[in-house]
């Protein structure tokens, strides 16, 4: 087999409250997981934290290979504590305002369209909030409604108050409703592209990108997971504007996991991201993967991305179907089976078995990520 010596990798992850040292200490969890499923060592260095990405290395190695990898971690975790930064109440206001933002560019009415499961996925941290809003107001108006005195409304609402601050909130937070309310203004920015702090923010990472990529290497993987894969796009789609040329003479194998870019480019201010994908899927020299999974609701299952942003002249990301039960043990998967956001997490997590799809051995492995999409490593001889 032809052994990958030397990889670099960016990975843009999903939107989750970690830092870069937060997903590095998950992905060497993840790599030890795969390493015992697979057979094989691995070591991870100590990692180096940059102005806008953080960098560390892994040597993977088994009998008659050894392939070493350099990591960059792209993560927006800085503008998560400022979504989620301010009052309960001014966070419950911004996300229903994002929501009708949503709804008024066209958003809802093509998740239904193209994935009608994501487009539950869109409107249920709103229907629970509204619930809590309905339960709160039935609790204040019980004097109304059994007939007493007006000066009853005092301890009623007062009650209502309390129910939804001290019981309804914390029990929508296990559903992470308000989490979900910060990741839709984060979709609307990455649609809208008028927020200078993000505009900011996805600049630095462009930079830093290309320094990565001016690494020799003789595979460079671009990995993204569910929001993050909007953020690469945008990104990705910045480099081959400034520098058309940047990927000439490099095999890239492009991974979007899980992939949410239409949550973001079905919205009709998105021309910039539609054209951005349209930039990566015409470069000859990146190969598109999009892995994609049944039971995981929260993406566009069987949806041509690559067409559905306007290109379908262009060639489509290949697309890869993973099942995250045969990465996981009986009991491991019927634990999580109905945790909606630990199923999508398991693109990037470790396996308890032998699988089609690793994480570690996209990002570390001896072979390109292109077998994934031909054979898969379950049938590769040699692990």
């Amino acid at each position: 087999m032809t052994v990958i010596s030397k990889r670099v990798v960016l990975h843009f992850p999903g939107f989750e409250p970690l830092d870069g040292r937060a997903h590095i200490a998950r992905y060497e969890r993840s790599a030890k997981q795969s390493a015992a499923v697979w057979d094989f060592s691995v070591l991870t260095a100590e990692p180096e934290y940059g102005p806008d990405s953080t960098s560390f290395k892994v040597r993977a190695s088994a009998d008659g290979w050894e392939t070493n990898s350099r990591i960059h971690v792209f993560d927006h975790d800085a503008l998560v504590e400022k979504l989620r930064a301010g009052s309960r109440a001014a966070q419950i206001l911004s996300g229903f305002r994002s929501a009708l933002q949503v709804i008024a560019y066209g958003g809802m009415a093509g998740y239904f369209r193209h994935a009608w499961r994501f487009g539950l996925f869109f409107i249920f941290p709103f229907l629970m909030m509204i619930l809590g809003f309905a339960l709160s107001a039935t609790i204040a108006v019980i004097p109304i409604g059994t007939e007493l005195p007006a000066l009853h409304l005092l301890w009623s609402v007062a009650l209502a108050l309390c129910f939804f601050i001290f019981a309804f909130l914390p029990f929508a937070e296990r559903f992470y409703t308000l989490h979900l309310f910060a990741d839709w203004r984060m979709a609307v920015a990455l649609a809208r592209m008028s927020h200078p702090e993000f505009n900011q923010w996805l600049d630095h990472c462009a930079t830093a990108a290309r320094a990565a990529l001016s690494e020799t290497a003789d595979e460079y993987v671009i990995s993204s997971h569910s929001m993050g894969s909007s953020v690469a796009a945008h990104v990705i789609g910045t480099l081959l504007e400034r520098h058309p040329d940047i990927f000439s003479g490099k095999r890239v194998i492009f991974a979007t996991l899980g992939s949410a870019i239409l949550q973001c480019a079905l919205l009709r201010p998105a021309q910039l991201l539609r054209l951005r994908v349209g930039l990566i899927a015409r470069c000859d020299n990146v190969y598109w993967l999009d892995v994609q999974c049944l039971t995981d609701a929260i993406h566009f299952y069987k949806v041509p991305v690559v067409a559905v942003c306007g290109h379908g002249d262009l060639r489509p990301a290949k697309m890869v179907f993973i099942r995250v039960k045969q990465m996981l043990t009986v009991e491991h998967y019927r634990k999580i089976k109905k945790d909606f956001l630990r199923v999508h997490r398991q693109y990037v997590l470790g396996p308890d078995l032998r699988a089609p799809f690793d994480f570690t051995l996209l990002t570390a492995g001896p072979r390109s990520g292109s077998v994934f999409a031909e054979f898969g490593y379950n049938k590769m001889p040699g692990l």
